[in-house]
């Protein structure tokens, strides 16, 4: 069966290509469309066409929508979760999980349709009154990235949708499978033709073709730097609303007064859980000399007892990296590790089991300093590198010297430094003895500096990006 793409409420052919999982190369999830730019232009008319009857539609009507979806979603959480643990490779039981969240999010935003709200305020001027109203955008161009294939496509299609707005979802080439499903029950729950249009394919012709499109309004995208900046100027050039989610190098850091227990699950789950394949991985763990040598020990012996292999067998921790050219990368920052005069103190080795696919022991460097390239760039994958400092001021300075602001994290029994460290830390996301990754779903999700662009995503704080605020004055 061919997947197709979604354009004006009529799935449309286009040429196949294989979903390849990453836990067995030899099998093929399924096949699926890639849209041409012609398809991608009619996707963005039929939104364009869809927009004023969906923005002016009953909040009832847009409430059911979403409803159902969330519904489904959540009452097929194992198949999709098995579909997402197939092309991704993560783990059945955090596929599930992001399953389960993608749910949520969309029951969360089916409720803020009956939320919406304005202001009625008094003008300084007699006899005069003053409406701020909030209104959709128009069209929302949907760019994803492959790690987390159907929860960022629901936090951002569900407020994009609730609002009012209507969508082109572009989903990373590697990952069609679950935006498909997802776009499919969308559609049968009664989203009217234009409102969702699904363009699967590659970033050079779907993506460009969007970029290019002076009938986007607005245009999210979650993915690497260099194609965000791109986003940012076209998005200039148009004069449109963009939002960028981009790279991180989050830094957990942990001090001599950590619960070690706690310091090591912490920073096992941030560093190498998920296949360290999430923006929010923690891939530099800052650690202070009187516990450095107990903390290096410990969680390298909890990086033994983990368990690399298919994403579906039970028992299995960490699955394969997504595709050939991450794994590449992943190894050739392994060796850059090496060359810079890190100590590769555990893992890295490339790994074979029962089926081919793309299977990485996860690695630890030490001895790194915060200068290296494995401590400067996002690798994207299960490798981090300890840094040894001194004191607190020496590990918050070292934390907060990055390019990136996403998230941060400190392992520590101190109130003082935990509150210190929650004020100070230069990230948008800061967890205390807690992973790095990790984030609710009705809260705001973002960060600084090069990790992200424009208002916040997720929660109420979606209405910042997903509308414009309109100010009406009336003579009494």
């Amino acid at each position: 069966m061919l997947h197709k793409n979604l354009i004006a409420g009529e799935w449309v052919a286009g040429d196949a290509s294989a979903n390849i999982n990453p836990s067995n190369t030899n099998e093929s999830v399924g096949e699926y469309a890639r849209a041409s730019a012609d398809d991608t232009r009619a996707a963005i008319a039929a939104a364009k066409t869809a927009f004023p009857a969906w923005s002016r539609s009953p909040i009832l009507e847009r409430h059911a929508v979403l409803k159902k979806t969330g519904d489904e979603i959540v009452a097929r959480k194992e198949e999709l979760g098995r579909l997402l643990a197939q092309e991704e490779g993560k783990t059945l039981p955090e596929a599930i999980g992001e399953v389960t969240r993608a749910g949520q999010i969309f029951d969360f935003f089916a409720g803020e349709v009956l939320r919406l709200s304005g202001e009625i305020l008094p003008s300084v001027r007699p006899g005069i009154g003053v409406e701020i109203t909030r209104e959709p955008v128009g069209v929302v161009g949907v760019i994803t990235p492959w790690n987390f294939p159907i929860a960022i496509p629901a936090w951002k299609i569900a407020p994009a949708l609730a609002y009012g707005n209507t969508v082109v979802l572009k989903p990373a080439d590697l990952v069609p499978g679950c935006a498909w499903a997802l776009v499919d029950i969308i559609h049968r729950a009664g989203a009217p033709a234009g409102v969702i249009n699904l363009v699967m394919g590659r970033g050079s012709v779907v993506g460009q073709t969007m970029l290019d499109s002076p009938d986007v309004n607005a245009l999210t995208f979650t993915g690497s730097v260099g194609t965000g900046k791109r986003v940012a100027l076209s998005s200039i050039e148009h004069n449109r609303k963009f939002q960028l989610e981009m790279g991180g190098k989050n830094p957990f850091v942990v001090l001599d007064d950590a619960d070690l227990s706690v310091a090591v699950e912490a920073a096992a789950n941030s560093s190498f859980f998920s296949t360290g394949q999430r923006c929010t991985a923690s891939s530099r763990l800052i650690v202070t000399e009187g516990i450095h040598d107990r903390f290096v020990a410990a969680l390298t012996e909890r990086m033994k007892g983990l368990v690399i292999d298919d994403a579906l067998k039970g028992g299995t921790h960490i699955g394969p990296v997504v595709d050939e050219s991450q794994l590449k990368q992943d190894v050739e920052y392994i060796d850059i590790g090496r060359r810079e005069g890190a100590k590769l103190a555990f893992g890295g080795e490339q790994l074979e089991r029962s089926t081919p696919g793309f299977y990485l022991q996860p690695a630890l460097f030490t001895e790194a300093t915060n200068q290296m390239r494995i401590a400067r760039e996002e690798i994207f994958g299960p490798v981090a590198a300890v840094i040894r400092v001194k004191d607190y001021e020496e590990a918050l300075a070292v934390a907060n010297d990055t390019n990136f602001g996403l998230s941060s994290g400190i392992a520590t029994t101190s109130l003082k430094y935990a509150t210190h460290f929650k004020r100070n830390s230069e990230a948008g996301m800061v967890m205390v003895n807690l992973p790095t990754a990790g984030v609710d779903f009705h809260v705001p999700f973002g960060g600084r500096k090069g990790s992200s662009y424009g208002p916040r995503e997720q929660g109420r704080y979606a209405a910042e990006f997903y509308t414009s605020v309109k100010t009406v004055y009336t003579l009494a």
